[in-house]
């Protein structure tokens, strides 16, 4: 199933077009975007090769979800839902560009994800994992019901929470 368009008060989640390329490069490329996510900011070479993964083996595979954010019409960030087997489950993975921060717009497109999750995927369970050292992220999924399920520490040392919400919350 292709990915679909899903709606929120302010945001439109919609599958990427090849225009959206120089906004993609922009938002996995900006340090304090990108510090949480990975391995850290790629550098543009990265961050093209990545976008060009999406059509032609995620889209082209019909792999999972990935949807380019919106926000009055304008790119203002990246959200997915995937099968991983670090969580042995499907985990949500967002991103936003940094003026959309601050205003609610981050919660609002996790609790779209996570709706998605459960109405249409009909997961059990949705999963994040968020470093231990992003706070903002730990406290938004907190807010919409997600809680520790564990720590993973990385190779580096640092350490990377699993956190879970069900239908329940």
């Amino acid at each position: 199933m292709p990915t679909p368009v899903l709606h929120t008060d302010r945001l439109l989640l919609e599958p990427y077009r090849p225009d959206d390329a120089e906004d993609f490069v922009t938002l996995f490329t900006d340090p304090e975007v990108g510090r949480f996510m990975g391995d850290g900011p790629l550098d543009a070479e990265e961050a093209g090769a990545l976008f060009g993964r999406v059509f032609s083996k995620v889209y082209a595979n019909d792999l999972f979800d990935v949807w380019a954010v919106r926000r009055g019409g304008s790119y203002i960030g990246h959200a997915e839902i995937k099968r991983t087997d670090q969580v042995d489950g499907h985990e949500i993975v967002y991103a936003l560009a940094q003026p959309a921060w601050g205003g609610g717009l981050g919660t609002e497109l996790a609790r779209a994800l996570v709706r998605y999750g459960f109405d249409t995927l009909a997961l059990p369970v949705v999963y994040a994992t968020v470093a231990d050292a992003n706070h903002a992220s730990l406290a938004l999924l907190g807010k919409i019901g997600f809680s520790h399920e564990r720590d993973i520490t990385e190779a580096d040392g640092t350490a990377t929470r699993v956190l879970a919400v069900t239908p329940a919350g």
